[in-house]
């Protein structure tokens, strides 16, 4: 059997809510058994059953909205789906996996899950029933439902071989990432202790405990404690999670499963099988029962069931052997949380090794003597054991009630072939972006805090692996938060920040996180000569991987024509700026290098804009010359530039061209060399003609500034520059993106960026006002990002008020310009709607995976335990409801069939109801006083179950309200009895209109009015 790599894992079981939590109580040597609450039965109305087992805390809690099911739905699905949902989601992220990346992917789910309690409960009155409970009560449902909300097309299926489905649905998932069936699988289990009728039979058979409680192998072992469990873990195939950097936490090397057949009794443990079993994994894993140090037993507790089991075990495990193998069994911490107990089992031995310790079996200071465990090459832990360094084996047993075992063969996962450094020292200086996203502000709070405080809890540090794991993880919901830092400090600082910009008003989104309805649009702006200064992004250059690759290849393309690098000249410090042989070529490179970085980045533009210099950039970017040819006729024009005669030069004046015409005419030398804004214009020529004019026009209250340059650019005096670009071969291809010509003052249309219009470009106007209100009139930018050492262009268009509203973004602000900088680009850009391609903003050392905080749910929303009838409130239950007129809520109480359930006596201070979008005012929904808009609202409430003050004009029907075709078609008949006037209307007809609530209402009142006529 090949290699399986348990890359993910969440889980919750009886007093240990998520991995952590279950860890920490394993190793803590603790129980999670207490009395059983009032929500499932009366305990003393069953006292064979006993009063105490293994319960979830908040098993009936559900985030319906950020699933989009609808209320009524959510009251009608088996609490197995419901716990699923959550659980797949964060083991995913466990995985670092973006649950939503995975969307349309093969991903395999295999679920164990046994019984139909839900179904036995909610179906039994015939007149009760409704599609919703049909789904929502199918055991089979169970991985379906986590396969179609996160639309994962592999292979799906339910598995119930009783007390063994969850190990055997691991067994499955891994055969089927053998087979190519899937790349990513996820495998476990679900059991929810709905109702005592199972306890009532373990009763009859003698095997209930009396106190509830599970001692494996213990003296005091008297029988089975039922419990609820969920757990599920992420698998791939080993070769790739190591490829991909993921982190395993153990190695599934093999398992097997097999029948007992016809042996000693349907439901009677079977000692041959086990240990065919058991022999068949170890086969298949390729190892010796002599190289496994632990065992993760069965182990239920029961007299019968405990002796069978050693018996097997010793006489598989008691080979030769330095050491005895080491036993134990989760079910003294948890209970037998059947389905979910081969989960349990293994979750337990995947963290024992990962952390390289065996908890110790709880009650197991009385050993049962009659098991004779030493004399079968057997130990009972009494106390956890550490593991040694190297590969340590562990096996994983789990055995059905009706004879199907199943085992588990797993390893320690091999060390990372090349050693990871500290990450104190490995990310110092380097700076990531941190990103939370959520459905709703008030969950993007709750996750802020959440992270914030787990992050405040690790030794301080760099920043960088820690914020690419959030980048892999943490980005795909619609409320979106970015935080660019270095450190740990500053990470936690800047979440705290945030948090209490929120926390006063949770309703309104603040400062760095929005809901992007769609991608920003960005147009790029390269910067000319004029912006350079020594060492110009000497800091991007030393942390960005990226854009030291893309500086180099431009300038490796540039040295085959200038003979000589201009890396030096840039990254050093001296200063080079008269030099235009050097200055040139090295604007272009970094330019090429910035705007390469960023597409690579994910960023791609809408648009280019070069002002003058900056067009050779430009051009690359559009598609237009590729860098070899660009890299050429830079270096032509710089040595062209070099050549020209001394004594040109260039001043900014605060006019524009109509005011500064009789200033002009005077100087018929100098020239308009650049029209910036309606009051920024560049004049060029020669020196003494330039110094003239300037003292006319200071005289005449316009302020003038000369330039640091030698030449007279855009000029007359630049013709020889123009006639040797005019003899260069350029093979140029059309613009692959829209293109503004500062030469022509408009959007390129099919003119060729050819050896002409470099010409022309050489010496005519930069025409950067006209070309930039084409740039804004035609591409209706959101975001200009400036292309260039330091911002220039982004400024002259402030000031001349030709943004369009746009946001300003500068990835190299200038000397002081960073690795950070271009980090805060891309957020800036992501908190707007952009998907980066994050793994280029970090170096190698810092692509490692981190732990962090699985996405904390809503838990405002309550379900339990019995569905709706098909007319009529759901039993959707929220923490602050209040009793009804009349009662009083006694704790504890089960609401009889078809009942409202009612709320605890004391409320959980949780976070208030929300609305599934944005609440607008009365007149937006069912107040409107529009009949045929209050017709569709009431007819949607009665479908999906939701208040109607939460049906808003906007809600979109899928995204939001969570409607699928079933109830598309029930929606369908509600309306057209609310609505008679309307006739009947085809789905097909609707289909166009379910958009949103208010859609389908114009849509309709359209109907009434074409058939009134």
């Amino acid at each position: 059997m090949g290699d399986i790599a348990v890359v993910g894992i969440d889980c919750a079981f009886p007093g240990a809510a998520g991995v952590r939590a279950y860890w920490d109580l394993l190793v803590g040597g603790r129980a999670g058994i207490g009395p059983v609450p009032g929500q499932r039965w009366e305990a003393r109305d069953f006292p064979a059953v006993g009063d105490s087992g293994g319960f979830i805390d908040d098993a009936d809690v559900f985030d319906s909205d950020f699933f989009s099911v609808t209320p009524r739905e959510a009251a009608a699905m088996d609490p197995h789906q419901r716990l699923l949902l959550p659980c797949a989601w964060r083991a995913l992220e466990d995985a670092g996996r973006a649950p939503g990346g995975l969307a349309g992917s093969g991903t395999g789910v295999f679920v164990g899950v046994m019984g139909g309690e839900w179904g036995r409960l909610t179906m039994s009155d015939l007149a009760q029933v409704t599609p919703l409970l049909g789904s929502g009560s199918s055991a089979g449902m169970a991985a379906n439902r986590i396969s179609y909300h996160f639309d994962f097309t592999g292979p799906s299926l339910a598995v119930d071989t009783a007390c063994s489905s969850s190990l055997v649905a691991v067994h499955l998932a891994a055969n089927s990432l053998l087979a190519g069936e899937c790349d990513t699988a996820l495998a476990g289990g679900v059991n929810i202790v709905l109702s005592p009728s199972l306890g009532l039979v373990y009763g009859q058979l003698g095997l209930a405990a009396a106190d509830g409680r599970c001692k494996p192998f213990s003296a005091e072992a008297d029988g089975i404690g039922r419990s609820d469990g969920v757990g599920l873990v992420v698998l791939r195939r080993l070769e790739d999670a190591l490829a991909d950097g993921d982190r395993v936490y153990a190695v599934l090397r093999g398992s097997a499963v097999n029948q007992d057949g016809r042996s000693n009794g349907m439901i009677a443990p079977n000692r041959w099988s086990q240990e065919r079993v058991l022999n068949a994994a170890y086969k298949r894993a390729g190892v010796s029962p002599a190289e496994v140090a632990f065992v993760e037993a069965h182990g239920t507790g029961t007299v019968l069931g405990d002796a069978i089991e050693c018996a097997a075990l010793g006489s598989v495990h008691g080979v030769p052997r330095e050491t005895p193998c080491a036993i134990g069994s989760v079910k003294g911490n948890l209970g037998h949380t059947e389905a979910a107990a081969g989960i349990a089992g293994f979750i337990k031995a995947a963290l024992a090794l990962h952390h390289r310790i065996v908890p110790a079996s709880l009650y197991a200071e009385r050993e049962n003597s009659r098991l004779r465990l030493g004399e079968r090459g057997l130990r009972l832990l009494k106390s956890p054991v550490r593991l040694p360094r190297g590969e340590n084996i562990a096996g994983v047993s789990s055995f059905g009630m009706g004879g199907t075992n199943a085992h588990a063969v797993l390893a320690s996962a091999p060390r990372s072939p090349r050693a990871v450094p500290a990450r104190a020292r490995a990310d110092a200086g380097a700076a990531g972006v941190f990103t939370v996203s959520a459905d709703t502000p008030e969950a993007l709070c709750r996750n802020l805090a959440a992270q914030a405080d787990a992050l405040a809890a690790l030794p301080k540090g760099g920043a960088a692996a820690l914020c690419r794991s959030s980048n892999r993880v943490k980005t795909g919901l619609p409320h979106r938060f970015a935080l660019t830092a270095h450190d740990t400090g500053e990470l936690v600082d800047g979440l705290r920040r945030a948090v209490a910009l929120r926390t006063p008003a949770p309703g309104e989104l603040r400062a760095a996180a929005d809901r992007p309805w769609g991608r920003p649009v960005v147009a790029f702006l390269f910067t000319g000569q004029g912006s350079e200064y020594p060492a110009m992004t000497a800091g991007l250059y030393r942390e960005s991987p990226a854009y030291r690759r893309h500086f180099d290849a431009a300038d490796e393309a540039l040295a085959a024509h200038l003979g000589t690098s201009v890396r030096e000249a840039v990254l050093g410090g001296e200063e080079w700026g008269g030099r235009p042989e050097l200055v040139q070529p090295a604007l272009f490179a970094v330019g090429y290098a910035l705007a390469r970085t960023l597409t690579e980045l994910g960023v791609t533009p809408a648009a280019v804009l070069g002002h003058s210099l900056g067009e050779y950039a430009a051009a690359v970017t559009a598609g237009v010359l590729p860098l070899g040819e660009a890299a050429a006729l830079v270096a032509r024009r710089a040595r062209l530039t070099a050549a020209l005669p001394p004594g040109g030069g260039m001043i900014t004046v605060s006019a524009g061209p109509e005011t500064l015409a009789p200033a002009l005419a005077t100087e018929p030398e100098v020239v308009a060399a650049a029209l910036n804004g309606p009051a920024d214009t560049v004049l060029s020529g020669p020196l003494d003609a330039l110094a003239r004019i300037a003292k006319e026009l200071t005289g005449l209250g316009i302020r003038t500034r000369e330039l640091a340059s030698p030449y007279a650019f855009h000029s007359a005096r630049t013709a020889p520059v123009a006639a040797g670009l005019r003899t260069a071969p350029v093979d140029c291809a059309p613009a692959a993106l829209p293109v503004a010509s500062t030469r022509y003052g408009r959007m390129l249309r099919d003119e060729p960026m050819d050896a002409e219009y470099w010409a022309g470009q050489a010496e005519e106007p930069v025409l950067f006002d006209a070309a930039l209100g084409a740039l804004v009139r035609d591409i209706a930018p959101t975001h200009l990002v400036e292309i260039g050492p330091q911002p220039q262009l982004t400024r002259i268009a402030a000031r001349a008020g030709s943004l369009g509203g746009a946001e300003l973004l500068h990835p190299a602000p200038g000397p002081q310009g960073t690795g950070r900088d271009l980090a805060e680009t891309v957020a800036a850009l992501y908190r707007c709607g952009l998907d980066p391609d994050w793994e280029q903003l970090y170096a190698p050392e810092h692509r490692r995976p981190e732990p962090l905080v699985p996405y904390v749910f809503s838990s405002a929303q309550r379900y339990w335990d019995r569905p709706p009838a098909s007319v009529g409130a759901p039993v959707e239950r929220r923490t602050d409801d209040p009793p009804r007129r009349g009662e009083t809520p006694r704790r504890g109480e089960t609401p009889r069939h078809g009942e409202t359930p009612r709320p605890e006596e004391t409320p959980r201070p949780e976070e208030p109801p929300r609305p599934v979008v944005s609440r607008e005012t009365e007149s937006n929904g069912a107040g409107s006083g529009d009949p045929v808009l209050v017709a569709v609202v009431e007819a949607v409430t009665e479908v999906g179950g939701y208040p109607t003050e939460r049906v808003v004009r906007e809600a979109r029907f899928h995204e939001d309200l969570g409607f699928d075709s079933v109830m598309i078609m029930q929606l369908k008949n509600r309306v057209e009895a609310r609505l008679p006037r309307v006739g009947e209307v085809s789905v097909q007809q609707m289909l166009p209109a379910l958009r949103s609530v208010g859609s389908l209402a114009e849509f309709l009142d359209g109907v009434i009015m074409a058939r009134s006529a």
